[in-house]
């Protein structure tokens, strides 16, 4: 059997690589002898570091030739099927698809947020769709939105693949970094257009972190240059001395988020990984998958801070700081119940995609 795997790679961004990773050793845990190609950005890269086969993403008649090599075609992991960001993105994912069910493979969207979609969006979605074979998505609201597209095709709620991600159990070496034997925090952002507004009061939680409990916060670029400036920004803003660590490979980055105290992210997998591994966080919901990630780990903390609203009075976020803080140690233990639960519905969407490569 062999899988065509489609999806944001080749890019560098750790969620994303992240979901590859997972995506390919769990294929492989179930399918031995499968063969597994991957649309990537950096072909040579991907290929030399999961030993998969690996077609440039954008040679359009080399992805037609390997879409006719596969046996199934999958879409996702991620955030693929959308337009808030990118009308080219959406188009080049769903033309993917429909390419695929043309040549008659296989064909499934596999853990993925759906949306937001405009108009445009959702006629894109509902056309060149037509005819998928199966999908998993992760969160509810994707569900009933990809449901309404496509009411021909099953729609199942999964979880984040990430979700099975296991990583290195030893904690990482943060000496070079001041950070070694002292607890840290670790901030996740990202760039956005209403970052400005939020700088403030990112900056006004890590020096609370440090001032009143004792908590150094670690910048983590998980997305490559751009969250390490905007990292850089925040930063100039504290009073206290946080650091800004280099780019991690996923490994270290699972590592470092492992041994953190607590999280402040923007990032979703830096969310997902500070989740599986039981460690405290406060969201900042700047895309509707955060706040779905929230919500489905029930979680009893509310945002930092919303991107779009007004940021936080300064008592409002002093509380939620300390609150996070003082609870950690019940906010831990609801982590890891939660996730118990959610790591079951991650395997799901493998259990679909077996499903569909029996068939």
């Amino acid at each position: 059997m062999r899988v065509l795997l489609s999806g944001y790679y080749g890019f560098g961004n750790l969620g994303d690589e992240a979901l590859l990773a997972v995506i390919v050793a769990q294929l492989r845990a179930r399918f031995p002898s499968i063969e597994i190609d991957v649309l990537s950005n950096a072909a040579a890269q991907t290929a030399a570091a999961l030993a998969v086969d690996a077609t440039p993403r954008w040679e359009w008649r080399a992805v037609r030739a390997a879409i006719a090599r596969a046996d199934v075609v999958v879409s996702g992991g991620g955030g693929l099927l959308q337009n808030a960001t990118s009308t080219r993105s959406l188009l080049y994912y769903a033309a993917v698809l429909r390419e695929a069910i043309r040549a008659h493979r296989k064909t499934m969207i596999f853990a993925q947020s759906i949306g937001p979609l405009d108009l445009l969006g959702r006629f894109v979605v509902r056309r060149f769709c037509r005819g998928l074979d199966r999908a998993t998505v992760r969160d509810e609201r994707s569900r009933v939105l990809l449901q309404e597209l496509l009411p021909g095709t099953a729609v199942e709620r999964t979880a984040d693949p990430v979700f099975l991600y296991d990583g290195p159990q030893e904690r990482p070496d943060l000496q070079a970094e001041g950070l070694e034997d002292v607890p840290y925090a670790v901030v996740s952002v990202r760039k956005i257009s209403a970052m400005r507004e939020g700088i403030p009061a990112i900056a006004r939680a890590v020096d609370r972190l440090s001032d009143r409990h004792g908590i150094r916060a670690a910048f983590l670029p998980i997305g490559g240059a751009g969250d390490a400036e905007v990292s850089t920004e925040i930063i100039r803003a504290c009073k206290t001395a946080p650091v800004l660590l280099p780019e991690p490979a996923l490994p270290k980055a699972a590592a470092i988020l492992r041994g953190a105290r607590v999280v402040v992210g923007m990032r979703l997998h830096a969310l997902i990984l500070a989740a599986r591994y039981a460690v405290p966080f406060l969201a900042i919901p700047y895309d509707p998958k955060v706040a779905a990630l929230c919500d489905e780990l029930e979680y009893p903390l509310e945002p930092l801070w919303v991107p779009g609203h007004p940021r936080p009075a300064d008592a409002s976020a002093d509380a939620l700081v300390d609150r996070l803080a003082a609870s950690r140690d019940e906010l831990s233990a609801h982590l890891a119940e939660r996730v118990q639960s959610v790591r079951a519905a991650a395997e799901r969407s493998f259990d679909s995609l077996a499903a569909l490569l029996r068939e």
